[in-house]
């Protein structure tokens, strides 16, 4: 009785750990969080731009500086299933007047995504044209 009751208790416990051994299974979306920055939108914003243009293209910053509003933090974490978060931190920096003086982005930010496509139209033989009603 007591072998059973042993048995019966390795059993269970071997099947509750074998569904949590297998990993990465779950699919685990991904999570894109704070501005979403694209590299054609940062590559417009450049020295001489006012405070307004700025916030047009990328949005509201994530922070602005508490104790000077002449920088802006622009933050975005992209977290993409189960590799590491990657955060990219681009800092705005205006002078008194609200224009623009240094753009400082920390790491290169990865292209759009969106592979080239090839819309070039290759013809083949041309086949002779005929109708359904003259098969006959």
């Amino acid at each position: 009785m007591q072998f059973k009751s042993v048995l019966t208790t390795l059993i269970l416990a071997l099947s509750v750990t074998a569904c949590s051994s297998v990993n990465k299974i779950v699919y685990r979306i991904d999570v894109p969080q704070g501005n979403y920055l694209q590299a054609e939108t940062v590559a417009q914003v450049k020295t001489g731009m006012t405070a307004q243009q700025v916030q047009y293209l990328l949005g509201t910053p994530v922070l602005i500086d508490p104790y000077s509003n002449q920088t802006w933090y622009y933050v975005f974490l992209q977290q993409k299933a189960y590799e590491t978060p990657e955060q990219h931190t681009l800092v705005v920096n205006f002078d008194q007047r609200g224009i623009v003086t240094n753009v400082d982005l920390d790491k290169p930010l990865p292209n759009s995504g969106q592979a080239e496509v090839n819309n070039t139209i290759i013809n083949g033989p041309s086949a002779p044209s005929k109708s359904w009603w003259k098969f006959w």
